[in-house]
C-alpha cells in the first residue's frame, strides 16, 4: 500500500524506500536522457518535489501531457535525492493525469510575472511561489489571532456583517437592499420607503464590529470579533480596499494603557508566531523583498531587509508621545522647513501617511504608538480627557505602512457620549442600544482595531494589499 500525503510531509520524511502517492500541479518539465524531471508542488509548502520518470516505462502520450500546470497523481519508490536542493524525490513507477494544460496557452510560464498581471488572474496567481507563500502566511497569522485570545481568556464574538448603524460616522457604506432599483416604493415626502424594505428599514455592509464588541465586553467582560468590513471609498491606492477584515477586541475595565499593553503584545505575538512557523515562505519572501529594494533608488531602500525587520519589531518596545509631541517634532522636522511634505502639518489636523511614516522610518526608527488625539478628528465613542480638547484615542504605526492599529478607551459616561452624539449629527435612534449599555451597568472599556490585510502586508514585505488578499475588491473591481 503506498503512503497518500503531502510535500511538505515527504520533504522531510525518514520513509525512504517506501511506496508513495502525491499529488499536485507541475511547475516544470525538463527531460534528459531518456529520463524526465518533473517538479512537483500542491501547496503545502513552498519547495518543489521532484518526480522522476524513466521514459521508457510510460507511454509517449502520458508524458506529454505532464506539461506546466497540468494536474497530476504519481506514485513511487521515495528515494535520496542524487541531485542538489532537496534530501528526497520520487521515482515514479505510475503517472496518471487529473487535468491537462495547454503550455501554449497557460498563463503562468515559468518566467517572472508582474504583480499587475497577476491581479488579472487571481484565480491561478495561488500557485506561484509568491502568492503559495502569502496564502500560507495569511492562514498561519488569521489562526494565531484566535490562538492569541483564546489563550487569553477571550470570547469570540460574531458581530452582524448587515447593519443599520455606522460606527464611524462616515457614511460610505454599501447599500443592502430587496427594494426594486428602477422603481422603489417611495412614502408621502417622495423619498424611498425604506418600510417597505426586506429589513423595514435602512441597511448596510458593516465598516465595524466595535458597537456590537462593546456590547459583548459589557456581559463577557473580554471579546474580540475577526469578519469582513466593507467601506465604499473610491480609493484606489495600495494600501485601501472595498472589502477588509478587521480583528477588533474589546475589553471592559481596561483603560488607555491597558489598551496599548494589549495592542504591543497582540502584535508581537502575532509577528513571532509567522516568525517561528512561516520560516520557509519569509525566507523566500525576504529574498524577494530585497530584490524589490534593489531596484530603488539608494536613498528610497528599507534600511532592514523583511526578516531583519520582523525580528527588530518583536525584540523591541515600541515608543509611546501624544499626537501633541508627535505634531511638534513634525513641524520642527527637515520635510516640514523645507516643505517636503505633500500635507503641511498644524495642531488639530490629521496626520497622513508621509507624516506617520516619518515618525516611524527617519525620527524613532521603531514601531511608534501615538494618543491623544485632538477630539474633532476622532470618532464620537473615544473617552474624552479632561483637556477638553483631546480624546483617549490611539493609533500604532509600523514602518511602511503607517498606521496598522486604530483604537481607543470608550466614553462610558451617558450624557458626554450623547452630547458627542448630537455634535457629529448621528441619529439617537440608530444606537439606541450602544446608549443604552452606558444606562444599565456602565463600566470603563477600551479596544482596538487591525486590518488583517495591513498586518499581512507588512509581516510578508509586499507593497500592495491588494496582494495579500485572495480577491480584492476595489473600486470598479469585483471579479472573481
Amino acid at each position: 500500500m503506498s503512503q497518500k500525503t503531502n510535500i511538505k510531509a515527504l520533504l522531510a520524511s525518514d520513509a525512504i524506500g517506501s511506496t508513495v502517492t502525491v499529488r499536485g500541479w507541475v511547475r516544470t518539465k525538463r527531460e534528459s536522457k531518456n529520463v524526465a524531471f518533473i517538479a512537483l508542488n500542491d501547496g503545502s509548502t513552498i519547495h518543489n518535489l521532484q518526480v522522476v520518470a524513466d521514459t521508457a516505462k510510460f507511454d509517449e502520450n502520458t508524458l506529454r501531457n505532464v506539461t506546466t500546470g497540468a494536474c497530476i497523481c504519481a506514485v513511487g519508490l521515495l528515494v535520496e535525492s542524487a541531485g542538489s536542493g532537496q534530501r528526497v524525490e520520487i521515482q515514479a513507477e505510475s503517472i496518471e493525469i487529473y487535468g491537462v494544460s495547454d503550455p501554449e496557452k497557460y498563463p503562468l510560464q515559468p518566467k517572472e510575472h508582474s504583480l499587475e498581471f497577476l491581479r488579472e488572474i487571481a484565480h491561478l496567481r495561488p500557485r506561484t511561489n509568491t502568492f503559495g507563500a502569502i496564502l500560507r502566511i495569511r492562514h498561519a497569522l488569521a489562526y494565531a489571532i484566535h490562538k492569541y485570545f483564546n489563550d487569553n481568556g477571550f470570547y469570540y464574538l460574531h458581530s452582524p456583517i448587515i447593519t443599520g448603524a455606522d460606527a464611524e460616522g462616515a457614511g460610505e457604506m454599501f447599500r443592502v437592499t430587496t427594494l426594486d432599483a428602477k422603481n422603489p416604493p417611495l412614502d408621502e415626502t417622495g423619498s424611498v420607503d425604506f418600510k417597505q424594505d426586506f429589513f423595514g428599514r435602512k441597511t448596510n455592509l458593516t465598516v465595524s464590529g466595535q458597537l456590537q464588541g462593546e456590547l459583548g465586553a459589557m456581559a463577557l467582560s473580554k471579546v474580540y470579533t475577526f469578519g469582513p468590513t466593507f467601506r465604499a471609498e473610491n480609493s484606489n491606492t495600495a494600501r485601501h480596499l472595498a472589502e477588509f477584515w478587521m480583528i477588533e477586541p474589546e475589553v471592559a475595565f481596561n483603560d488607555l494603557d491597558d489598551n496599548m499593553e494589549l495592542a504591543e503584545d497582540f502584535l508581537k505575538y502575532l509577528i513571532n508566531y509567522a516568525l517561528t512557523h512561516c520560516a520557509d515562505d519569509l525566507a523566500f519572501l525576504d529574498a524577494r523583498f530585497r530584490k524589490e529594494e534593489d531596484k530603488k533608488k539608494k536613498e528610497e531602500r528599507a534600511e532592514l531587509g523583511l526578516l531583519d525587520r520582523l525580528n527588530f519589531v518583536v525584540a523591541n518596545p515600541f515608543e509611546r508621545l501624544t499626537y501633541t509631541e508627535a505634531v511638534e517634532i513634525l513641524i520642527k522636522s527637515k520635510p516640514a522647513q523645507k516643505k517636503q511634505f505633500q500635507y503641511e502639518v498644524n495642531w488639530g489636523t490629521d496626520l497622513q501617511s508621509e507624516h506617520e511614516r516619518y515618525l516611524v522610518e527617519k525620527h524613532f526608527k521603531k514601531p511608534v504608538i501615538l494618543t491623544n488625539y485632538p477630539t474633532h478628528i476622532k470618532a464620537f465613542y473615544m473617552k474624552q480627557n479632561e483637556d477638553g480638547k483631546t480624546v483617549r484615542a490611539m493609533d500604532v504605526l509600523f514602518p511602511g505602512i503607517g498606521e496598522i492599529i486604530g483604537g481607543s478607551q470608550r466614553e462610558e459616561n451617558y450624557e458626554k457620549l450623547m452630547a458627542r452624539v448630537k455634535e457629529v449629527g448621528i441619529h439617537e435612534e440608530e444606537i439606541w442600544w450602544y446608549l443604552e449599555t452606558r444606562k444599565y451597568g456602565t463600566a470603563p472599556h477600551a479596544g482596538f482595531g487591525l486590518g488583517f490585510e495591513r498586518l499581512v502586508l507588512f509581516v510578508t514585505g509586499m507593497g500592495n494589499i491588494r496582494d495579500v488578499i485572495p480577491f480584492p475588491r476595489t473600486p470598479q473591481n469585483a471579479d472573481f
